[in-house]
Order: C-alpha cells, then sequence, then structure tokens
C-alpha cells in the first residue's frame, strides 16, 4: 500500500533485518520493499519466509545463537561493507536488539539505528526490571513475586491468590531451555510447585509469579510505537486481542485496532522513565476489578504483528522508523479502527481450541475475519513465502491429524480387548 507523503520519500537508504524467518520479519521486507526500499535479510536458514520474499534484495547467512558476539558484530560489519553505503539496520528479536544495543558504538560507524541509553533496551526486555518501574511510576501492573527458591515460592503463594501465572523473567531463554514452554497458568499450589521444579534453572533465577487477571482473551490490549531521539512519542497506535495462543496467555492469533488512551499514556510513561529511543511493542490487559489496564509485557523492537496497526494510508511503526531514521519528516497517522490482522496458523489452533471448550461456533468464527485487512504470511504479491507456508501448515496439519487418529485407534483397539474373552 503507498504510504501518503507530501512528496514521494526518499527509498535510497537501504535496510539490513535479521533474523528473517518470523512473519514479523516477512512483514519487514513487504512493509518497505513495496515502498521500493531495498531490503536485505540475516538469518541461519537459506528457508527463513523473509529470505525467500519477491522483496528480498539479498541474503546473507549467519547463525547468532551459536557464535559469539564479537563475531556476530564482525560480520555484520561485513554485511554493511557488501550492502554499500550505511544502512538502517533493524532487529527483530529481542536478543537480537539487545546485540545492538550492547554494541553500538562499534556498529554505529556502519549501520544507522535508534541509540537508547546504555540498558535502556536491557530494562524494558527485563520483566524484574519493569516491574519496578511500574511500582516506581504509579503505572498499572499485575502484582508479582520473583521466587528464587522453593520455599520462597511457598511463602510467595501466601500472599496472592489462584490461579496464577508462572512466567520466564528472560522469557527467550526460558523457551530455548524448555522446547518452547514460555509461561504457565497453575489452578493449585501442587501444579504451581511440580511447574518450578520442572522449569527452575539451577543458578540462574529466571521465574516469575504473577497474579492472573481474569476476563476473556479480547481484553488483553496492544500498542506499537515509535519514540525518536528526544523519546518523543512519533507513531502510537493501540489494539485489541480477539483470539490468542495458548487461549489464555500467547500470541495473537487475530487482532482488531481499538482506540484507548489509558495504554498510549503509561507506555509514555515508561519510556520517558528510562529514556528509551526507537521501536516497542506492548501489551497491557484491562482488569475489570478496578477498571484499570494494567502492563504486562514490554518489547524493545517491532511486535510479531506489527502490520495490525497500519493506519489509512499504510503508515505502520516500521515505516515510521525508516522515515525518522533517513531524516525524513513523517506524514500525521490516521488510523483505521476496526481493521483486522490474523496469523494464519496460530488463530487457526486458537479457533479449534475455543470451538472445544464450546467458546466458539463456525457462524461466529466466520463473522471474526469480517474487516480483516491483512494476513501475516499469504499476500498475493508475494507468492514464493505464502506458498510455502501454506504447504508448511498443511503437512503440520496433516500431521497432528495422523497423531491424533492414531491415538484414538489405540485406545479403542485396548478397550475392544479388554471387552473381548480369551484375547491377549
Amino acid at each position: 500500500m503507498p504510504l501518503a507523503h507530501p512528496s514521494r520519500p526518499d527509498v535510497s537508504t537501504p535496510v539490513v533485518v535479521f533474523r528473517a524467518e518470523t512473519y514479523c520479519a516477512l512483514g519487514v521486507f513487504r512493509s518497505l520493499g513495496r515502498l521500493g526500499v531495498k531490503v536485505y535479510g540475516i538469518d541461519s536458514s537459506p528457508r527463513a519466509y523473509g529470505l525467500r520474499s519477491r522483496y528480498c534484495a539479498g541474503r546473507f547467512l549467519w547463525d547468532f545463537d551459536k557464535s559469539a558476539p564479537d563475531a556476530s558484530v564482525e560480520f555484520l560489519t561485513k554485511v554493511a561493507r557488501t550492502v554499500g553505503g550505511r544502512p538502517v539496520l533493524l532487529p527483530t528479536f529481542d536478543t537480537r536488539s539487545l546485540l545492538v544495543a550492547d554494541h553500538a558504538e562499534a556498529l554505529a560507524e556502519h549501520y544507522v539505528f535508534a541509540r537508547p541509553p546504555s540498558g535502556a533496551a536491557r530494562r524494558l526486555y527485563s520483566k524484574r526490571e519493569m516491574y519496578q518501574i511500574c511500582r516506581e511510576q504509579n503505572i498499572p501492573t499485575a502484582e508479582t513475586q520473583f521466587p528464587k527458591t522453593m520455599a520462597e515460592l511457598d511463602d510467595a503463594t501466601g500472599s496472592m491468590r489462584f490461579p496464577m501465572v508462572l512466567k520466564g523473567i528472560d522469557g527467550d531463554r526460558l523457551m530455548r531451555r524448555t522446547g518452547g514452554v514460555r509461561m504457565m497458568i497453575a489452578q493449585r499450589s501442587e501444579d504451581l510447585r511440580a511447574a518450578f521444579a520442572r522449569l527452575d534453572e539451577p543458578g540462574y533465577p529466571n521465574l516469575m509469579l504473577q497474579e492472573f487477571i481474569p476476563g476473556d482473551d479480547d481484553q488483553v490490549w496492544m500498542m506499537a510505537g515509535y519514540f525518536d531521539e528526544q523519546s518523543e512519542c512519533r507513531f502510537a497506535i493501540t489494539a485489541r486481542k480477539i483470539r490468542q495462543l495458548p487461549l489464555r496467555g500467547g500470541i495473537t492469533g487475530l487482532g482488531v485496532c481499538d482506540p484507548c488512551e489509558a495504554v498510549v499514556d503509561s507506555t509514555r510513561r515508561i519510556v520517558r522513565a528510562v529514556d528509551y529511543r526507537g521501536v516497542l511493542d506492548v501489551d497491557f490487559r484491562y482488569d475489570p476489578r478496578d477498571g484499570l489496564h494494567k502492563m504486562l509485557d514490554v518489547n524493545p523492537r517491532p511486535g510479531a504483528h506489527f502490520r495490525l496497526f497500519a493506519d489509512r494510508n499504510g503508515l505502520d511503526v516500521v515505516r515510521a522508523f525508516y522515515l525518522d531514521m533517513t531524516r525524513q519528516p513523517l506524514p500525521p497517522i490516521e488510523p483505521q479502527w476496526g481493521r483486522r490482522f490474523v496469523v494464519e496458523d496460530v488463530d487457526l489452533y486458537a479457533s479449534v481450541g475455543l470451538w472445544r471448550e464450546g467458546r466458539l461456533t463456525l457462524s461466529g468464527w466466520l463473522k471474526s475475519y469480517r474487516g480483516v485487512a491483512e494476513t501475516a504470511y499469504v499476500a498475493w504479491d508475494d507468492l514464493l513465502p505464502s506458498t510455502l507456508f501454506v504447504r508448511n501448515l498443511a503437512w503440520k496439519t496433516a500431521r497432528a491429524v495422523y497423531a491424533r487418529l492414531r491415538s484414538m485407534i489405540r485406545r479403542l483397539a485396548s478397550r475392544l480387548k479388554r471387552k473381548t474373552p480369551g484375547v491377549r
């Protein structure tokens, strides 16, 4: 979608994106690529969706997770020299954002990127730090404890009510260590203790206990924001989730743009507290018990679903970031309230889960797609990643159906065996 602007924006400055495998990165390639910006991608896999996009101007392979930070910085320097000029650097993952923040001096010679004060990005990334900031600034947030031992966990449960949420202070670290687990909701003390024992990392306290705020998925609010070098908010649009996966606390499957000034105000106060500059993605939850929107998470990077927040002229948080980094004026924001965005596979599994619980009907599911303006993977002007996604989803679904049918047949055979006399 073309960007409304007093004059056609200058797109001569290229962009380097890392990591490229996510639908967030794919959205970056498409959003900037449709403007005419040359977007280069870095990922460990040549099969990453972003690297397959028609808007990918060049591909570089590097595994940041398995490489030392100094080696990764040296590689990024070589990429900048290959691309030429002084490209804009845009990480799309928390650990990549922290890498840029920690090595800002070395990278600034070769790239243009937002440069918050030292430590600001880490303060936003750490859930412990964010909780402390919210308490200091009187920003509503969920009650949280940080138990380091089983004894401290037992003490914490004495002052909080079930259900409770157990999650990682460093969510990415917990996810890598557990093979995908970011959080769990415990209904009883026994479940909480078992989960703590399973998820605890000896020698590295990384678990936090958070009160569970009641309400449906559509009470989770989000904001995409961009803050300039004076920490002034230049772009802010809010939205709420309609469906998420896991159902009671996960990533967005279907979202809709809705105004919420309370979320914008709290986010601005958080940014001012740490003097942050750059792109931001935040999550809040509305608490019906006291009528407050309470902060849950802050991510110093574009959100995976940042294209949900595109305005009437196609301006999104990534385009705002690009224009400001290249010293160009930003046009006025014209929010599309009611705009919907769907992540196809996430919403499919979330919808099935809600249907099983009796909370979603076929007619309700179909009506929920009215107003969907864009999807995460499928785009008619970018068919290769779209085709790869459909193929991968079909294969994943077929395997899941096969595994379920196989399990059902085994259970049925076991029952028949027990009921049939003389069969061993």
